[in-house]
């Protein structure tokens, strides 16, 4: 039998709406807050521990909740008012979940050989990394690595923007130097878009072993990659030089895809 909460002012809400909106929250407790089905699927196939669940008996039945995430885990019902109150998306299905988040080192990644790796250095906006995320999981990448990361990345943003493929693809964070010190022991390839000295992505082959490495669209990328692989370019036909990072990231990847295919 789950327990209820009617209450705003109960402590469970107050750090349920803490969780949603704080970094700092986040990171002392280790664990985050999933909102809907989908997404919580995900994560529970993606090896995340989900270990709280909340649900607005209005929107779900319990049965249906112990369906989605197993009778062991605890369930909490919340009022309807309630749940509105800590439900971070509109057009909520009823359900959301506290899931212990996974270490991101660079030692925790699991390659295979000649991987395919996405590497996105310093993106801040969460929409953006929410459609790299995406795009990755399109292409079934073998991992996607945030060097310099300026964003938590279990931002209820980054989560919601990436439709639950925050879950779907490993992930690992590190520095720029760490990153390429990485890829280097790793016999990666690195292949940069870099509008300068670069040569057209077409011409380049990503059979092997190979990253694609992508900057933010206002800066770019660090001057450490300029020398490190092989800058990359995507032949602009129109009046601006520029595209959003997830769309030239799209390009690049597919690209390395359809060789691989």
């Amino acid at each position: 039998m789950s327990k209820y909460i009617s209450s705003l002012q109960n402590p469970t809400v107050k750090r349920l709406l803490q969780l949603q909106e704080k970094s700092r929250t986040r990171k002392k407790e280790g664990g985050f807050i999933i909102e809907g089905k989908r997404e919580i699927k995900l994560a529970i196939a993606g090896g995340y521990t989900i270990t709280e669940v909340y649900y607005d008996e209005q929107l779900i039945t319990p049965s249906s909740v112990e369906e989605l995430v197993g009778a062991k885990i605890s369930l909490t019902s919340l009022a309807t008012e309630v749940y509105k109150k800590v439900a971070y998306r509109a057009g909520t299905e009823g359900v959301i979940a506290f899931a212990k988040a996974k270490k991101t080192t660079l030692s925790e990644l699991q390659l295979p050989v000649n991987p395919l790796i996405l590497v996105a250095e310093a993106p801040e906006k969460p929409g953006n990394i929410g459609a790299l995320l995406r795009t990755a999981d399109a292409a079934a990448v073998d991992a996607v690595i945030i060097a310099n990361p300026k964003t938590d990345l279990y931002n209820p943003n980054i989560i919601r923007s990436s439709v639950g493929c925050v879950f779907t693809t490993q992930i690992a964070t590190g520095s720029t130097e760490e990153v390429i010190s990485f890829l280097q022991e790793m016999d990666v390839a690195i292949y940069s878009a870099i509008l300068q000295e670069a040569v057209d992505y077409a011409t380049q082959a990503y059979t092997g072993g190979s990253a694609i490495v992508v900057g933010t669209e206002a800066t770019g990328l660090s001057p450490e990659w300029r020398t490190v692989g092989t800058n990359i370019k995507i032949p602009m036909r129109g009046k601006i030089d520029s595209m959003n990072v997830s769309v030239a990231a799209g390009i690049l990847i597919f690209e390395a895809r359809r060789q691989r295919s």
